[in-house]
């Protein structure tokens, strides 16, 4: 599912945090974190949750600016089920975290990646249980669309607003992608240029008829646990499934799943072609779209 923060209010940027005087970051809450300046990733207090609390939504704070990692830190201290696990200042100590500590989401600046073609990629790959929230300081059509082709699940200015900030970690750890309109726009833009050099299917290629009902799915915005309940299956052999329809189609993700059969009408074309395929009743799920 794809959710859209346009109608939000105004972007503005994350508090105004000052670092204490001895050069050190203030905690959250009562006392010191070890300063980012000495090159090692920074756990959030011992890095443990107490016996018998919810885990909640683990964060990673990737930022060379130890002002923004501070503000970022004080703005999820205050949610009860948003808990910062580490904080790194190069990619390097980013990676080293992600061995470390299991992460749902990981918030990146997006000019500790500048320069490294696969740092995306290679991060996804290492540590898929982890999706990655860019921020970048200006909207670039061409680095926007290729960061969401690589593997982000979303991209948000650095002036983001804190409540804004916060509602698009709890969409992203939910499984949605994080995408604004005109993002939508350039994303869908980029695959139809390049979807004759990426796919060029003369003849689409032979799925059966399961794949095409969990394709139906994806593209009406159902999460896997959802569509191995309404196909009567495990989630594990879903995703089983869509494995095999990413190879066969040539795409990468869900979006591009979806934007491939927009592209190609390839549910119209097989209901056109084949016999009629079980597709879910549309009452029960949710349009692909973007929320607002």
């Amino acid at each position: 599912m794809m959710t859209s923060p346009l109608n939000s209010e105004k972007s503005k940027p994350i508090g105004h945090m000052q670092p204490a005087p001895n050069g050190h970051e203030q905690s959250a809450h009562n006392g010191h974190v070890q300063s980012a300046h000495n090159g090692h990733v920074q756990p959030a207090h011992d890095g443990h949750v107490q016996p018998g609390a919810a885990p909640g939504i683990r964060v990673i704070l990737a930022d060379s600016q130890a002002i923004y990692r501070v503000g970022m830190k004080k703005v999820f201290a205050l949610e009860d089920d948003i808990r910062v696990v580490a904080q790194a200042e190069t990619l390097d100590n980013l990676r080293a975290a992600l061995e470390r500590y299991p992460t749902d989401v990981v918030v990146l600046e997006g000019q500790l990646i500048a320069g490294t073609i696969d740092a995306i990629p290679e991060l996804v790959k290492h540590s898929p249980d982890a999706k990655l929230i860019v921020q970048v300081t200006e909207a670039d059509e061409d680095n926007i669309v290729e960061l969401y082709r690589r593997g982000v699940r979303g991209v948000v200015p650095r002036s983001i607003s804190p409540d804004l900030l916060i509602k698009c970690v709890r969409k992203i750890a939910d499984g949605e992608t994080w995408i604004d309109n005109q993002s939508i726009s350039w994303v869908i833009e980029a695959y139809r240029s390049q979807a004759s050099s990426l796919t060029s299917p003369r003849v689409l290629p032979k799925l059966t008829k399961k794949e095409l009902a969990i394709i139906s799915c994806i593209t009406r915005g159902m999460r896997n646990k959802e569509i191995a309940y309404q196909i009567g299956t495990t989630e594990q052999v879903i995703k089983n499934y869509l494995r095999k329809v990413y190879d066969k189609l040539g795409v990468s993700d869900r979006l591009e799943l979806a934007l491939y059969c927009l592209h190609h009408q390839l549910l119209k074309s097989y209901v056109q072609e084949s016999e009629v395929i079980p597709l879910p009743p549309v009452a029960q799920v949710t349009p692909l779209r973007a929320k607002m």
